[in-house]
C-alpha cells in the first residue's frame, strides 16, 4: 500500500515533518557512503545505515525530501546537459513552496499500485531511480521505463 501523507496545517505554521522508510521494488534500501546517497541491500548489522527519508508535504502529491533528521535535502541540479542528484545541506523546515530557489527540492509523487515514483519539479520528467546493480548512487533518469534502472520505490512512514 503506497503511503498517504497527511498535511494538516494549524493556522500559518507549516506542515509537521513525517519519516518514511524507502526501498526500490528489488529490495534495495538507500544508505550513506562518503556524503552520497546509495542503494544496496544491508544485512545484519549493517542495517543500522538505512537513511530513512525525512519528508515535509507542501501539496497534495508534493513534498521536500531529506534526511538526517531534514539537515540534508535532496535536490535535482542541471548542469549542462547533466542532470544529477545532490545532497544539499539546507533544513528541510526552512523550504517554501513559494521560493523558486526551492523548487529544486521539490518531488511529485505518483503512486501506482503499492508502489510510489518521484519526479523532480524543478526538472519535468526526470525520476529518482536506483541502478539494478546494488550499492550505486541513486540518481535520476529521464526513461524511467528503461530495464538499466528502477523508479518504482515501496515508501512507507515510520512509526
Amino acid at each position: 500500500m503506497a503511503a498517504k501523507i497527511a498535511c494538516h496545517p494549524s493556522g500559518k505554521r507549516p506542515c509537521r515533518m513525517q519519516v518514511f522508510r524507502i526501498w526500490d521494488i528489488n529490495q534495495k534500501t538507500f544508505y550513506l557512503r562518503n556524503n552520497q546517497l546509495v542503494a544496496g541491500y544491508l544485512q545484519g548489522s549493517n542495517t543500522k545505515l538505512e537513511e530513512k527519508l525525512d519528508v515535509v508535504p507542501i501539496e497534495p502529491h508534493t513534498v521536500f525530501l531529506g534526511i538526517h533528521g531534514g539537515k540534508l535535502c535532496l535536490s535535482c541540479v542541471k548542469s549542462g546537459d547533466e542532470t544529477r542528484l545532490q545532497l544539499e545541506a539546507v533544513n528541510i523546515t526552512d523550504l517554501s513552496k513559494n521560493k523558486d530557489q526551492d523548487k529544486r527540492f521539490t518531488f511529485i509523487l505518483s503512486d501506482s499500485g503499492p508502489t510510489t515514483r518521484f519526479e523532480s519539479a524543478a526538472c519535468p520528467g526526470w525520476f529518482l531511480c536506483t541502478a539494478l546493480e546494488a550499492d550505486r548512487p541513486v540518481s535520476f533518469t529521464n526513461t524511467p521505463e528503461e530495464a538499466m534502472t528502477v523508479t518504482k520505490f515501496y515508501f512507507q512512514k515510520d512509526w
